[in-house]
């Protein structure tokens, strides 16, 4: 499988970078950012835009990926509403616009825990309706993946890693109601939904567990 990577110099993205250069099963990683990754690997290459509303459609770099994995994103605390709906809905649905053979290519969207059209909160609609218009552009396969937890892969050098190290101590909890997951599972559950497909295209917690098992 060959993928393209955004957000990889967030907690994330980095450990989902990390997990597939070690995976066999993943033959290249395009990191699509504003800045380099700081990571160097043979399987690894990289497209840096100081703006991703720059990206072009016609741009031959994007062929060829089975792919897409947006993780690029902030966190709705103290941004804007406008400005988190440009980096939340207006880029990742650019984005997806600009990719090409759509009909052969999944692309995964990375919401969060909670997404929901009906929420209260601004960021929930704003991450359910992005979710939707990238589902209706016709791609192979289309995922709201909207994970809770997540524990770092090894080598993670990501500052929000210390921030972790106390969520840690809720791990057993939160893995036992299905809210929490590894990196590795991450990546077992993308290649699951995007080879054999899912029975939903909102992905919650559980169903990445339940997906990474298979």
């Amino acid at each position: 499988m060959k993928v393209i990577l955004t957000g990889a110099t967030g907690y994330v993205g980095e450990g989902v970078l990390l997990a597939m250069l070690d995976d066999e099963r993943i033959e290249k990683v395009l990191s699509v950012g504003r800045k380099t990754c700081g990571v160097s690997h043979p399987k690894l290459e990289e497209l840096i835009l100081p703006d991703l509303m720059d990206l072009q459609s016609g741009d031959l770099k994007l062929d060829g990926y089975d792919v897409v994995f947006f993780i690029a994103g902030i966190t709705s605390v103290g941004t804007p509403k406008d400005v988190y709906q440009v980096i939340s809905r207006d880029i990742p649905v650019h984005f997806a616009k600009a990719m090409p053979n759509k009909s052969q290519m999944s692309f995964i969207y990375l919401s969060g825990y909670g997404t929901s059209d009906k929420g209260r909160q601004h960021w929930q609609k704003v991450k359910s309706g992005t979710e939707r218009q990238i589902m209706d552009m016709g791609f192979r396969y289309a995922y709201g993946w909207r994970p809770c937890f997540m524990t770092p892969y090894p080598g993670q050098k990501s500052k929000q890693v210390q921030a972790q190290k106390g969520a840690k101590l809720l791990y057993p909890l939160l893995r036992l109601f299905g809210l929490a997951c590894s990196m590795q599972e991450m990546v077992d559950a993308m290649y699951k939904a995007c080879t054999e497909g899912w029975d939903k295209n909102a992905v919650e917690p559980w169903d990445i567990i339940r997906m990474a098992k298979r």
